[in-house]
């Protein structure tokens, strides 16, 4: 699904105006009877709704919800913040519609003293402001507006967008916003719901379709896409006749002595995810540890008893994923460049091995292109640098990838990829549960598993990180979040791979 900017948003409306065709104020009808649907379903209507609407169209979308709620007799009270004699065309016509219900009473907030007192049985309706919103909300009515909206411990559902919060770029928004509930989008989910730093204001936000015209969806441009299940079917078919030599042999360079976890974690991913052969290189202290726990892969000793130190023939792998839980050692250094240099084919980079680079950056050009890195927020910060906000580090995680040629993989909710030519998509899947030791571990072998399969790297990208979050939210909802672990994830595998299948 396209993430489209403030001003795309705009073009889309007028699109669909110009094309379907359909006048603005039918469109703004639909949109907010979507919304009124939403919420009826939702929220019940034996409530009693305050709604706040500004004189632009996101108002209008409030006025229209406000009609719709007063026609089935819901206790509705409509308050309308004058802060300019300016008022929309689509503002002015759904205002008049809504006077003639009498039994309606519309209230003007032109003075602090009007703002009325907010209960905690109240349902918040936020349509001050909209996605057009250019300017911070800095002071005078409509910061107060905000503020007292926010100190209301009242449910708060916020119409496309929380009144304050600007679609794109916050960076230099350091103004008064709601802080909503659920906010109820139209068509597009907008760029700054998937940064963390917006989460108190978004609250749990859901895609209202309102019926753009589908040909400008298709042509709209954009270097920013949400990723669903529908963009990640992109499994191959298997035939009756395969054999573990069609699916390719992975080769993955992990655990050190203490760390072994994280290697037992990784191979099991990878064998759950479709890989033909399966080869573990680990120190000598993991090899009982992984002959027993994964009698499914093979074992290649290091000459080391707890760290990986050999310059491996790879000759005959079809992928290579490696770092986690090797350490940083400076055999494991040395290693690893020689493992860099000796490969042709890309790589997925996990944890020590994203730190040992991060060390030594000269080496970086060594990457094969096409590679996939996958750090954390932290590993990101050293191997790219320090950034103040999330819009900067995305910034600087797109000019990492257009440089290098690779991949990266920064892990978190909506985790983001980013490709060597500037996209980047954020994902769907995954909840809080897999803050957990070794779910990175088990993205790693995801990803190497599907790489030595055959898939493309940005394939692999999408599917990989697709599937680890769907297995996640499988665990998370049979065992809850704070029983969600790397090990539940991975017996999860089959069932959120199977939700892939066409």
């Amino acid at each position: 699904m396209k993430i489209l900017s403030a001003l795309q948003n705009r073009e889309a409306d007028a699109y669909s105006i110009a094309h379907e065709p359909i006048p603005s104020i039918d469109l703004m009808e639909r949109a907010a009877t979507k919304c009124f649907a939403w919420i009826q379903q939702n929220i019940g209507r034996n409530k009693s709704f305050k709604i706040f609407c500004g004189t632009g169209n996101n108002g209008g979308d409030g006025l229209v919800i406000a009609r719709l709620m007063a026609g089935k007799n819901i206790k509705v009270e409509i308050y309308i913040l004058r802060i300019s004699p300016n008022q929309t065309d689509d503002f002015t016509a759904n205002l008049k519609r809504l006077t003639k219900l009498k039994k309606v009473q519309i209230n003007d907030i032109t003075s602090v003293e009007d703002i009325p007192t907010i209960l905690e049985s109240d349902i918040v309706i936020d349509a001050i402001f909209g996605s057009g919103l250019s300017h911070p909300v800095m002071d005078g009515i409509a910061a107060d507006l905000i503020k007292t909206i926010n100190k209301s411990t009242a449910l708060t559902v916020a119409i496309d967008i929380p009144s304050g919060l600007f679609g794109d770029d916050n960076t230099n928004n350091n103004g008064e916003i709601i802080h909503a509930t659920h906010t109820l989008t139209f068509q597009f989910p907008k760029l700054a719901f998937m940064y963390g730093s917006n989460e108190s204001y978004v609250g749990k936000w859901q895609l209202i379709p309102i019926g753009i015209h589908p040909t400008f969806i298709k042509d709209v441009i954009t270097s920013n896409y949400y990723l669903e299940l529908d963009d990640c079917r992109l499994l191959k078919t298997r035939n009756n006749f395969s054999h573990k030599g069609i699916y390719g042999h992975a080769l993955l360079v992990c655990g050190s002595f203490g760390k072994m976890g994280a290697a037992v974690l990784s191979a099991k991913a990878c064998i759950s995810s479709g890989v033909g052969l399966l080869t573990v290189h680990t120190p000598q202290c993991g090899y009982n540890i992984l002959q027993t726990a994964i009698p499914e892969a093979m074992c290649s000793i290091d000459t080391e008893q707890g760290v990986f130190s050999d310059n491996i023939n790879i000759s005959s792998y079809s992928a290579i994923g490696v770092g986690s839980g090797i350490g940083t050692d400076e055999r494991t250094q040395r290693a690893l460049k020689l493992l860099i240099q000796n490969s042709g084919n890309p790589l997925v980079f996990d944890a020590d091995a994203i730190n040992i680079l991060a060390e030594n950056k000269t080496w970086i050009s060594f990457v094969p292109q096409g590679s996939i890195f996958t750090p954390h927020p932290k590993e990101f910060e050293r191997l790219v640098g320090k950034s103040t906000n999330e819009t900067e580090r995305q910034q600087m995680q797109i000019a990492f990838s257009k440089k290098h040629g690779v991949y990266i993989v920064l892990k978190g909710a909506n985790t983001c990829i980013s490709t060597p030519t500037g996209v980047c998509y954020f994902n769907s899947t995954g909840n809080p549960g897999m803050a957990t030791a070794g779910s990175g571990d088990v993205l790693t072998g995801i990803l190497t598993a599907l790489l030595a399969q055959g898939y493309a790297p940005l394939e692999t990208c999408l599917i990989g990180v697709y599937v680890h979050g769907l297995a996640g939210d499988l665990a998370a909802k049979n065992f809850g979040f704070e029983a969600t672990t790397a090990s539940r994830i991975i017996e999860m595998l089959g069932k959120a791979f199977k939700k892939l299948y066409l």
